[in-house]
């Protein structure tokens, strides 16, 4: 086995989880099974394995930064449901 019962009370305790009995054993059977499986993987070979970020090709969709007349306020508070002077309204939150 490679956790405990204890770690994963412990790993409950800290994510603040509420566990049963039944729960707690089920769960450090899972968490075992997951790590067997994990180090199943770390004992590929992966030397000659270029690390990557994504399983897919990713290319920037950014586009070029260019000056552009803003939107005006007029034009930005026409389809609000409620302005005044130029100002969304809204209401309020904090008392």
């Amino acid at each position: 086995m490679k956790i405990t019962r204890a770690q994963v009370e412990h790993v409950a305790r800290l994510a603040r989880l509420a566990l049963a009995d039944a729960e707690l054993d089920a769960l450090t059977d899972e968490m075992d099974a997951i790590l067997g499986y994990v180090e199943t993987l770390n004992s590929l070979d992966t030397d000659h394995i270029v690390p990557t970020s994504h399983a897919v090709p990713m290319e920037n969709a950014f586009r070029d930064d260019t000056v552009r007349p803003s939107l005006g306020t007029m034009k930005a508070v026409q389809n609000a449901p409620a302005a005044a002077g130029g100002c969304f309204v809204v209401p309020k939150v904090i008392e």
